[in-house]
């Protein structure tokens, strides 16, 4: 009991890091796997996306170029292949062993299917965005933000796949957010834009120019 009384975990607010852990997802100096990490995350995202809006595949390997589906979008009848794969999904939402629960069926059905077209447009841009901002480097955290958020709605509605390994990829990417983007645009956003805790560098550099003006008017 003394040596609790000692210690008073209840006065300790913040819990250090590990070493293990900044230097994974803070230290750039492992900032090239992450970028190796983004890479194939924003490929798997990029090529995904650009297969639904126009329609061709653009995965290395075979079949690359050719004609593999109708485009999700500006094609005259958008929303179809998503309405496709609604419906597919609300047929998993039942039995025993639903694949997908009634909550999510419920709007799928409710939601997303009789705005089929306008949710097409969302997935297909939203593919490609994540892509170009993984492979670019641009606003990493939050591209594999999205990214997430999009792999856990394809896994609610029943569709496996790839989704459990870029899902996993995209949430080590967001906990590496301030060197993911390393070796990409970030190095150039990230001092610009800030954070809300820390302000922007430009807002630095100002108040660092105006320091020495008020220093001079105070000693005259």
């Amino acid at each position: 009991m003394k040596i609790i009384g000692v210690l008073k975990p209840r006065s300790v607010t913040q819990i250090p890091e590990p070493p293990l852990a900044r230097f994974l997802f803070a230290d750039t100096r492992i900032a090239w796997l992450w970028l190796l990490v983004r890479l194939y995350v924003g490929y798997e995202w990029l090529t995904a996306g650009l297969e639904k809006l126009t329609g061709y595949n653009f995965a290395f390997g075979t079949g690359f170029g050719q004609r593999v589906s109708s485009p999700w979008i500006f094609s005259g009848h958008d929303g179809v292949a998503l309405q496709g794969f609604v419906k597919g999904a609300l047929a998993l939402s039942s039995g025993p062993h639903a694949a997908v629960q009634g909550w999510y069926a419920a709007f799928l059905q409710h939601v997303v299917l009789p705005n089929a077209g306008p949710f097409a447009y969302v997935v297909t841009f939203g593919e490609v965005l994540v892509g170009l901002g993984l492979i670019f480097g641009a606003l990493t955290g939050i591209a594999a933000f999205f990214g997430v958020f999009m792999n856990l709605n394809f896994m609610l509605a029943g569709a496996v796949s790839i989704n459990p390994i870029l899902g996993t990829l995209g949430l080590l990417l967001m906990l590496a957010w301030r060197i993911a983007g390393y070796y990409g645009l970030d190095s150039l956003l990230l001092p610009l834009l800030g954070t809300p805790w820390t302000g922007s560098l430009l807002s630095r550099l100002r108040a660092q120019r105006t320091e020495p003006l008020e220093a001079g008017a105070g000693g005259r």
